[in-house]
């Protein structure tokens, strides 16, 4: 197998698979709803190209917005698009290095963002996800570990599904938004998997962006669309910065982007539609069912699902095995067909804590989705009977076994 740099070499070579459970990006079918809007692809691009582009702009950040409760972002309306989350990574990494500023990055995350950054030579901190755990906590957390000028954080987590959106967890995000003011830092949060939490029963959303925009911080908060529908990745993503970096964010944005597809902006507008008409439906359970599959299939086995604070689109299992390690599993698993990511390159300060975590994506056809859950299980059957057998012969061989 050969020796990739970054989970996104891996996932380049997933796309070989049958079995990829690599990448997080939508891969299923569509639901019958969503087939009527690829039958209707013809007339969109028709309408697409005679609406001007600021208006086709506009009914598709409004209609995002307002889907997910967070119409204080709209005002002002100042929202930059981009073909992909990670170009607007990438802006943001620009205005760093050209105020030549630092930023404590949450560990473990999906590591392009660190790369990103570190390809730019931002200074770069790791700010561990468990001082968040705690809202009492977090304030003093922060104030003993963030000493760079801007906090970088994933929420929900990817891979953790960590979050600290939802009411309950409203006052620890208050405090994070504090601690930025108090101390003058930027606060930069990619929520990138929040769409997953729309209609889950058990978080009760608020608008985020009315909290940051009355706080006063410097914030800059990337939203997108590629992980939670199948648009085969004619996907758009989004900046919203607070008012006061938006013209300096503005004119590095101009430097390299005139717009986005007009006709994207007006179909991916139908699939927000869809998905408000029907709370998420189409989207919710195919992941419930597909998370419900692992769990089953991995029950009693060396491999565990930990539980996510937020539904989203994967899966974080824990390597119960001592003597099995998530580069080792991830080789077998590929040489069987079967494709999942080690935990490793998400702990990308200290890689060898991910040693006992895969990442497996959920957004799979249930078809193929069962049927590689259930290869990974006969394979970790296997495992656990080897494993079993050489601990019986180490025995034996000891004194004490006789």
């Amino acid at each position: 197998m050969m020796k990739f740099q970054d989970l996104t070499q891996h996932e380049v070579e997933a796309l070989k698979q049958k079995y990829n459970f690599a990448d997080a990006h939508t891969h299923q079918s569509q639901s019958p709803s969503q087939l009527e809007i690829v039958r209707n692809l013809p007339e969109l691009w028709l309408e697409a190209e005679k609406t001007k582009q600021e208006i086709l702009n506009n009914k598709f950040v409004e209609t995002f917005y307002k889907m997910r409760g967070l119409e204080s972002a709209l005002n002002p309306n100042n929202v930059m698009l981009y073909y992909a989350a990670s170009i607007a990574t990438i802006h943001i990494a620009n205005y760093l290095l050209k105020k030549r500023l630092s930023v404590s990055l949450l560990e473990p995350c999906f590591d392009n963002l660190y790369e990103i950054l570190s390809h730019l030579s931002i200074p770069i901190s790791p700010l561990k996800e468990g001082l968040l755990h705690d809202a009492d906590k977090i304030y003093e957390n922060l104030k003993t570990h963030v000493k760079s000028d801007a906090l970088f954080m994933v929420d929900p987590n990817n891979p953790t599904g960590f979050t600290l959106l939802g009411q309950k967890n409203k006052k620890a995000f208050e405090k994070v938004v504090q601690f930025c003011k108090d101390y003058d830092k930027i606060l930069i949060v990619d929520y990138c998997f929040a769409n997953f939490l729309m209609n889950d029963e058990e978080i009760e959303l608020y608008d985020i962006y009315k909290v940051l925009k009355e706080s006063g911080i410097k914030y800059m908060a990337i939203e997108d669309t590629g992980k939670t529908w199948p648009i085969q990745d004619a996907k758009i993503a989004m900046l919203k910065v607070s008012d006061s970096l938006y013209e300096e964010m503005y004119s590095i944005y101009t430097a390299y982007i005139l717009n986005v597809s007009p006709f994207i902006l007006n179909f991916l507008t139908e699939y927000l539609l869809d998905s408000q008409n029907c709370q998420f439906a189409s989207i919710k359970n195919l992941l419930n069912t597909n998370r419900k599959i692992l769990e089953e299939k991995f029950r009693g086995t060396m491999l565990k699902p930990l539980k996510p604070q937020g539904k989203v689109s994967v899966a974080w299992c824990e390597i119960r095995e001592p003597n099995l390690t998530a580069t080792e599993l991830q080789r077998i698993l590929y040489e069987e067909g079967v494709y999942v990511l080690p935990g490793t390159y998400f702990f990308w300060h200290n890689p060898d804590q991910g040693e006992k975590y895969i990442r497996i994506a959920l957004a799979r056809d249930t078809d193929n989705f069962t049927e590689g859950m259930f290869l990974i299980k006969n394979i970790l059957d296997r495992l656990d009977k080897n494993f079993s057998a050489q601990l019986a012969a180490v025995q034996h061989l000891s004194p004490s076994g006789g």
